[in-house]
């Protein structure tokens, strides 16, 4: 078979996944529809504001939108949590405090939140005295519940769940996963926060953790809810007692929300939220379709494409490091930004090993956008990501498929 005959046999065995994600985009979308009309949202709340921000509008509706979007009580939408690491971190120290414990269901969390865990003398967690216990996953992945019964005859102030995989060769965790988490642990004596790194799950379902029993969940605007249009920023989202407190770290425990402006206006916020249920979908699809492809030339994937999914990252695991860096390559040259350059592993700060990151993106380092990185370690795994169009997609994977072919 050639590129493009590829391609045609994997869109028709993958039809009856692109209809079931298209009926969750049409939910998801009335959803955020009714969240706009509820809220009252009006062509003022796109207005710039500068200085303190007291009485920002736009901040502070963005703000009910996204929280009635996700089933939650209130929720802090800004442009000053500068990423999902940065967003976690924020929403970490606003509710931990020195001599608390955390205890980790879903084994050890992504890179670049380690050093905020562990770091020494860069005031992490432990730098103030924080505590964070790891229950490892099972063999297939999945939460080792016995351990977890076990560990919790220890009081812990909260529970930390990482839905998506990181740079770890599992399945993501679905939302129904998550609730029969947060009830096994309530169902155990647990009456801290549940607090659920939601980063890349966004929008892959028809609910949020917050549906079922998670207290806050957190998440980057470059990602799935931005839509592709959102420049920057983070959101904080859950029980109003905990996302208050969020917002006393966020700013000062004197002022809390009630500040925070910003001179550019929301505009590209509310509009990529609002678009986020389809473009979400659009990654989606697009992902199914290079994983499928690569699984018939013999390629491994993680999900495999029979599989649900529950959110939009795809790891493929290569035979060589050669493989692995002609793949992310052959993604940066078929983005419509920075085409021409040749991506080459580096040490991003955070990563414990070399780095190679394809992200031809218009807003940079966005991963709804076609993107794709890896780290330089056997086994030698890319994980791709975004999309806000099929099409392009469609156009990639076929790029793809020529080099690999």
């Amino acid at each position: 078979m050639n590129a493009n005959e590829l391609i045609a046999a994997a869109e028709t065995s993958l039809a009856s996944r692109f209809s079931e994600i298209d009926g969750v985009a049409l939910f998801n979308q009335e959803k955020v529809l009714d969240a706009f009309r509820g809220e009252g949202i009006a062509l003022r709340h796109f207005n710039p504001s500068t200085g303190y921000g007291y009485g920002d509008d736009g901040r502070d509706a963005l703000g009910r939108v996204y929280a009635r979007a996700f089933g939650a009580e209130s929720a802090i939408v800004s442009p000053a949590l500068l990423s999902g690491t940065h967003a976690l971190t924020v929403a970490l120290f606003g509710v931990l405090r020195p001599g608390d414990r955390v205890l980790c269901l879903t084994g050890t969390p992504y890179d670049t939140i380690r050093g905020v865990i562990y770091g020494e003398g860069k005031g992490s967690l432990a730098d103030f005295g924080v505590g964070f216990d790891i229950v490892e996953l099972d063999k297939e992945g999945k939460c080792a519940y016995g351990e977890i019964a076990e560990r919790l005859k220890a009081k812990y102030r909260m529970v930390y769940i990482q839905r998506s995989r990181g740079y770890e060769l599992r399945d993501a965790f679905s939302v129904r996963e998550i609730g029969q988490m947060c009830a096994f642990v309530r169902a155990h004596g647990f009456d801290g926060c549940i607090f659920v790194d939601n980063c890349y799950g966004e929008f892959v379902e028809k609910e949020e953790p917050t549906a079922l029993g998670a207290d806050l969940i957190v998440g980057s605007l470059i990602k799935n809810p931005g839509g592709g249009l959102a420049p920057t920023g983070g959101y904080i989202a859950g029980r109003n007692d905990y996302v208050a407190m969020c917002a006393n770290r966020l700013t000062a425990p004197s002022v809390g929300g009630e500040i925070g402006s910003y001179a550019f206006g929301y505009q590209p916020f509310f509009q990529g939220f609002f678009l986020a249920p389809h473009a979400v979908a659009q990654a989606l699809k697009g992902g199914l379709l290079i994983g499928k492809c690569m699984e018939m030339l013999g390629y491994e994937n993680f999900p495999s494409t029979e599989k649900p999914l529950a959110d939009i990252t795809r790891a493929i695991r290569f035979h060589t490091e050669k493989e692995l860096c002609d793949f992310i390559r052959s993604v940066q040259e078929v983005s419509p930004v920075d085409s021409f350059v040749r991506p080459e592993a580096w040490d991003m700060p955070g990563y414990d090993c070399k780095v190679i990151m394809a992200a031809g993106t218009f807003v940079g380092g966005a991963t709804l956008e076609l993107s794709a990185d890896a780290p330089i370690r056997a086994p030698y795994t890319a994980y791709f990501q975004g999309g806000l169009t099929y099409e392009h997609c469609k156009i990639a994977c076929r790029a793809i498929l020529e080099k690999l072919l």
